[in-house]
Order: structure tokens, then C-alpha cells, then sequence
């Protein structure tokens, strides 16, 4: 598949992400192997403390691990993820967030993805957190759309 069919493919799945449209993620790059998403802070997705809500940085990175799978999968496959284990490195501050999933191993049915959480403010960008996780590539089954 070529880059423009890619970048189609990933995007209309992204635009039918409830989820994403209720946290206000946007997806902001795609290339076989690599998605990239923006999320800006919102009050409505912190804390009591604040800082973006745990779950909801999970929520944006496993979108853009799972993003970055499916562009390795055969153009009729769906993906779903199997698990993934995140960690919190510092709290979750910062004027928008960057999280960039990353395809390490992909397989027929299995991928490996990783992503890194990284909080962007006029200081910079500081990693706040990581995630492995593994997708599955799902094929012939009404209720899963590619």
C-alpha cells in the first residue's frame, strides 16, 4: 500500500473514533509504521490534581500503537489490541501532549507496537510516559471495520 492510501486509510478510521473526537486528539501524522496524534490540555480531561487523567493519555496512546499497526495490515483487516502495559513517568503537564505509536515487530496476525507520551509547553517537550503493546489484525468479521 503507498503512502497516500496509508494516510487515507488511517484517517477515515480516526475520523470514526468517538473517543478521540470526545477527548479532542487530532491525528497529526502517518507513515507505514508510525502515527503520531495530538491531544490538547483540557480541563475536562484532567485529574484532581489537574494533570491529564492517566486513562486518558492511555486512550491517545493506544490509538495512535493501534494506528501504527494497522498500517502494516492487509487493507481489509481491522485491529483491535490484545493488551498493553503504560508507564508514568511524570505527571501529565503541559500546554498540549504528543504520542507517537511505532510499529517494532509486525507479523500476519501479530503486531508489536510501542508508543512514548511526550507533554509540549513553551519549555519544550518532556517524555511523561511509554507504552508497549501488542494488536491483533482481525479479518472477516462483520462488526470489525478496516
Amino acid at each position: 500500500m503507498d503512502q497516500d492510501a496509508i494516510v487515507e486509510r488511517i484517517s477515515a478510521s480516526f475520523a470514526r473514533q468517538p473517543a478521540m473526537t470526545l477527548i479532542g486528539a487530532r491525528l497529526a501524522q502517518v507513515a507505514r509504521g508510525t502515527v503520531e496524534i495530538h491531544l490538547p490540555f483540557a480541563a475536562e480531561i484532567t485529574q484532581q490534581h489537574g494533570f491529564l487523567h492517566a486513562g486518558m493519555l492511555a486512550t491517545a496512546l493506544d490509538s495512535a500503537c493501534g494506528y501504527a499497526a494497522l498500517t502494516t495490515m492487509p487493507v481489509d483487516a481491522g485491529v483491535m489490541t490484545i493488551e498493553f502495559k503504560v508507564n508514568l513517568l511524570a505527571p501529565g503537564a503541559g500546554d498540549w501532549f504528543r504520542l507517537v505509536g511505532r510499529v517494532r515487530k509486525a507479523g500476519r496476525t501479530i503486531a508489536f507496537s510501542e508508543g512514548e507520551a511526550f507533554a509540549v509547553s513553551g519549555e519544550g517537550e518532556k517524555l511523561i510516559a511509554t507504552m508497549s503493546a501488542t494488536m491483533m489484525s482481525i479479518q472477516n468479521r462483520d462488526h470489525i471495520r478496516n
